[in-house]
């Protein structure tokens, strides 16, 4: 009978005890303050306590299971939705009728690729924030908070870079490939999703230049005036990225991907000189 009376008590206060957990947590999250160690002592004492970094490892292996699943889960999510994605992606070539198979495999590749990419974009953030929980207990708190912010801010800047890949680019590229002298072009499923998800892919990766800038001026591996002086040179790195990422070869799709991030770049100078001020304070 006491066993039962336990048992049912444990059962009624589990909500009671996982709200408990849970500011105990966020308390711990806006108080906790990580000890100054000199890089030096924490290096000499990897070397001799190897267990420490066994320790790390395991933590991370957790850490990236647990994103793994996630992902996973969220690709078996995307299962349901993959047809009306595909068949608001080949828009640009005019639906799905316009493409032709001709391998048996070939419509379940395109299937599962396509899930695939929606399953990471639905676990982008989690993901993020499995990759903070791992580096958060060495941060202070203020850059804890810092990180924090970052995850749907980046979470942002990458969906607004598929956004415009595919609203701005896919618009002007597409049919400039597929009309390119004039010969008729049966298109694949798998070449035309292939390039469509790379393109997305890379240009929402792309996006996220500010918010790394922002981090490196935070932590003093670059400055806003060193990024405003060497502007030359990162217009030409831009340009062979652009020239890669790029899936025509004509200026007009070029200049195209030049432009976002041109803009970008400047963003980021500005976003490092305010990394900067708040690092001096």
């Amino acid at each position: 009978m006491r066993k039962a009376m336990r048992a049912i008590g444990r059962v009624l206060s589990a909500p009671f005890r996982a709200l408990g957990a849970l500011a105990h947590a966020i308390r711990a999250f806006f108080t906790y303050e990580p000890e100054d160690t000199p890089l030096a002592d924490t290096f000499a004492g990897a070397v001799q306590s190897p267990s420490l970094i066994l320790e790390h490892l395991d933590a991370l292996r957790r850490h990236l299971l647990r994103a793994v699943l996630f992902l996973a889960i969220t690709t078996a999510f995307s299962f349901a939705f993959a047809r009306p994605l595909l068949e608001f992606l080949t828009r640009p070539l005019g639906g799905l009728s316009n493409l032709q198979s001709i391998e048996v495999t070939e419509n379940l590749g395109v299937f599962m690729r396509v899930s695939l990419l929606a399953g990471f974009v639905l676990a982008f953030p989690y993901i993020a924030f499995e990759l903070f929980a791992f580096v958060q207990s060495g941060l202070h708190r203020r850059s804890r908070l810092m990180v924090a912010l970052a995850i749907p801010s980046a979470t942002v800047l990458f969906l607004a870079g598929m956004a415009f890949a595919f609203f701005v680019m896919m618009p002007t590229a597409i049919p400039f490939l597929v009309s390119f002298l004039d010969i008729p072009v049966k298109v694949r499923p798998s070449s035309y999703i292939n390039f469509v998800t790379g393109l997305l892919f890379w240009i929402g990766v792309a996006f996220q230049m500010p918010l790394v800038m922002y981090f490196l001026a935070r932590l003093g591996v670059v400055r806003a005036r060193q990024l405003g002086q060497q502007w030359r040179i990162a217009m030409v790195g831009i340009a062979v990225l652009s020239a890669a990422v790029t899936p025509t070869v004509d200026p007009v799709n070029m200049a195209l991907v030049m432009a976002p991030m041109i803009v970008l770049y400047f963003l980021s100078i500005g976003l490092a000189a305010v990394a900067e001020r708040q690092r001096k304070r």
